[in-house]
């Protein structure tokens, strides 16, 4: 087995919560050696003490967000502290900042403060709405971008309320756009000697994520409208149709699809309608036909349909989370990771979901609380009689 992608990366990263450790969790799981820089005045990561599956300083939560990290707790408000975040940065690839903006540059996490003790270091900021400008000194956390940002707006059914997503997708997505952002900066460092400064912000990110339906509001004036039945704003039929027995997904993508689902449904009568004739046909005569096909999906239950589709049509079950995270399947799709956690026990999640040739990653439980301080600080040439004169000075904390 080849060795993993990122081995010999190293990360410093003064990270908290969901966004910031989602994006470092998978540079881990591909290899990289991810410090974790914990702030020992507020006991560490705030995640360590959220509930279900909490013991002490550990918690599942933190654990499924930073897994096969190190943790060291250095308080980086006194001068011990940044003495040996500078030592750290003086061997890494990359520090990476998830805090208030404004905080990243307060704490120096940035490349005019850093460049001069590695010139090839780069400085990533994610935060909710970037590390300069009015905004800066603002938290932010994912339902209040997915708000602010239109996200809710455009979900939900017409008529009800604005509805956030079900999982903390703004979260997500701002981890890894700043770890793509790492990468590609780091690559670039490694080819020119020189690291940068790199600003993420959370809001930027759910912006972006609008993509075609930016694009069609900022060109041609189309506003966008929530839809029912979760379906597309402009291909028909791509969406939810209720079953006998439950809701089933149909995405016709393309002519073709539509022509095989009007035929294995055995509705000829519409391929020579020409109301449905095209993508546009079908967009301007949405409700006639989605009414028709949604008379049909009512009678026969969801497997019926998925059995009926399934290698013509796009389909799929409209499943629940406990449905999809079946443990048979998830072994099938390699997609399962189990380890022993010493305060937590045996720990079950989803592992990487990359598949690389040569490689498959080892899943290690998530770093105790200041867990590494020794090694990290002797890997970085301290010795043990430093240590103790940085502990007397206050790098790890006054308790």
């Amino acid at each position: 087995m080849a060795a993993a992608p990122l081995s010999g990366v190293r990360i410093i990263a003064v990270e908290q919560f969901g966004a910031g450790p989602f994006g470092t969790l998978h540079l881990a799981d591909l290899g990289a050696d991810v410090i974790r820089v914990e702030d020992p005045t507020t006991g560490g990561d705030v995640s360590r003490y959220v509930s279900p599956g909490q013991q002490g300083t550990d918690s599942l939560y933190f654990d499924s967000f930073n897994r096969g990290k190190r943790s060291i707790l250095l308080d980086l408000k006194q001068a011990a502290g940044q003495e040996v975040l500078q030592r750290l940065v003086g061997s890494a690839h990359a520090v990476y900042a998830n805090l208030r903006g404004d905080v990243i540059k307060g704490l120096g996490l940035t490349y005019a403060t850093l460049g001069p003790i590695n010139p090839a270091i780069v400085c990533v900021s994610l935060s909710a709405y970037g590390r300069d400008g009015d905004r800066s000194s603002e938290p932010g956390y994912d339902p209040l971008i997915q708000a602010e940002a239109g996200w809710a707006a455009l979900t939900g059914d017409p008529g009800g309320p604005p509805v956030k997503s079900g999982l903390s997708l703004a979260d997500y997505a701002g981890g890894v756009m700043a770890a793509l952002a790492l990468m590609a900066a780091v690559f670039d460092a490694q080819r020119t000697g020189r690291g940068r400064d790199v600003d993420v912000s959370l809001y930027d990110v759910a912006l972006a994520f609008h993509n075609y339906r930016a694009t069609w509001y900022l060109t041609a004036g189309v506003k966008g409208e929530r839809t029912p039945d979760s379906s597309h704003p402009s291909i028909v039929p791509f969406q939810f149709f209720a079953t006998a027995d439950g809701q089933v997904a149909i995405a016709c993508a393309k002519e073709k699809f539509f022509q095989a689902l009007i035929d294995a449904m055995a509705l000829p009568t519409l391929a020579s309608d020409p109301r449905f004739s095209s993508f546009e046909a079908r967009r301007k005569n949405r409700e006639p036909l989605v009414a028709i096909l949604a008379d049909q999906f009512r009678r026969q239950p969801t497997e019926h349909w998925v059995r009926l589709l399934r290698g013509k049509v796009p389909v799929a079950p409209v499943r629940s989370m406990e449905a999809a995270l079946d443990l048979k399947e998830l072994r099938e799709w390699a997609m399962l990771a189990s380890y022993r956690h010493a305060a937590l026990g045996e720990v079950t999640t989803v592992g990487l979901p990359i598949k690389m040739g040569g490689f498959a990653p080892t899943y290690r439980p998530a770093p105790r609380l200041d867990g590494d301080r020794t090694a990290v600080l002797t890997e970085a040439g301290y010795q043990p009689d430093e240590i103790d004169g940085l502990a007397s000075r206050g790098a790890f904390g006054h308790g």
